[in-house]
């Protein structure tokens, strides 16, 4: 079996982490799969972005493990709390 990298066992670990930090929140997983999927085509010989995703990924882990988050809405969208009420007239 071929050894990994570092930088791929960091990958790895941070991707269960987030598996494992997404339990019981509804929708979560799924995201987080489709995070790393579409990031898994990048060469490994560009580390430099690697490591930036990997240090993204811990920031996010960190918000992900907070209890308060309970749903998942992407940045800068404003989840609507109440319908939209126009006023009249």
């Amino acid at each position: 079996m071929a050894r990994h990298s570092q930088l791929q066992r960091e990958v790895l670990s941070l991707y269960k982490q987030c598996l494992r930090a997404a339990q019981g929140k509804p929708g979560f997983a799924p995201r987080v799969r489709e995070e790393f999927r579409r990031n898994a085509a990048l060469p490994a010989s560009d580390v430099l972005r690697i490591e930036h995703l990997l240090r993204r990924g811990q920031r996010q882990l960190e918000q992900l493990r907070d209890a308060l988050v309970l749903d998942l809405w992407p940045a800068g969208h404003v989840q609507p709390t109440a319908p939209f009420a126009h006023p009249t007239g």
